[in-house]
């Protein structure tokens, strides 16, 4: 296995068993992270991205291969792991702190260290005042930043985000993206996000990995070397390198369907 690596993943293949026949979903994905990297994962519909995160925070045994954190073999769910799914799952009946407090409840981690932290979060990013406030009572990119909050207490030292745009409007998308990454970044977190969005991929991340068509492989990899002053998920789309690199990675796309 590769020193000095936050993440690795290391020859992950997946195949589905029913009575009749056996359906390969993943075969052989070999990748690592470098700690606070921000990796994209794109690739045809039912590739089995999904799958892959799920085996990732070990919701799913893969038929072989390993997940290893700090060199740690990760065999079942791991609290170094949080999981930003599609929708928020905030519940309606608990205000937005009670939100936010509920996997540290869970986990008997109520403290004053751990409730600072999150006193900390919501002011830095501006939810401070909605503490108290219901999730019907936020707009959606708030709910998001509300439910990021939540899995960033906990203190993951992997985040894995699967679509997590995706229930927004394409004006709310392209705010609560530039906000989250804004977090994200801040926050030092190493992430795997898995999106449909291609602008989406190159406005957030270090890295896009473009999956094949399922039995999912590698098929490329592109480092994103955007200027430093490209700080944030608008100033990169405003880049000509934006273009450059979504070219490139519809092309390998557009190549898989063929």
């Amino acid at each position: 296995m590769e020193k000095n690596k936050k993440v690795k993943i290391n020859h992950i293949s997946m195949n589905y068993h029913s009575i009749d026949f056996e359906t390969p979903a993943l075969n052989d994905i070999n990748f690592s992270l470098e700690e606070g990297e921000f990796i994209s994962i794109v690739g045809p519909s039912g590739c089995g991205k999904s799958t892959l995160l799920n085996i990732l925070c070990g919701l799913l045994p893969p038929s072989s291969g390993e997940v290893y954190i700090d060199e740690e073999l990760m065999s079942s769910i791991s609290k170094k792991i949080g999981y930003m799914f599609q929708k928020d799952h905030l519940f309606q009946w608990l205000t937005v702190m009670e939100n936010i407090k509920l996997g540290l409840k869970i986990q008997h981690k109520i403290n004053e260290e751990n409730l600072n932290f999150i006193y900390l979060l919501l002011k830095n990013y501006n939810l401070w005042e909605f503490r108290n406030h219901h999730p019907n009572e936020l707009s959606g990119g708030m709910r998001q930043r509300v439910a990021l909050i939540r899995t960033l207490a906990l203190k993951p030292e992997l985040l894995l985000l699967d679509e997590p745009f995706s229930s927004l409007d394409y004006q709310s998308r392209l705010t609560v993206s530039d906000e989250i990454s804004t977090i994200i970044r801040k926050e030092n977190k190493t992430v795997i996000m898995v999106t449909h969005d291609i602008s989406e991929a190159i406005a957030m991340s270090d890295r896009v990995i473009v999956l094949s068509k399922r039995p999912a492989q590698i098929k490329y990899q592109l480092k994103l070397c955007f200027p430093s002053e490209c700080n944030s998920c608008i100033k990169r789309r405003d880049n000509p390198l934006f273009r450059i690199y979504f070219n490139s990675i519809w092309k390998e796309l557009d190549l898989i369907d063929k």
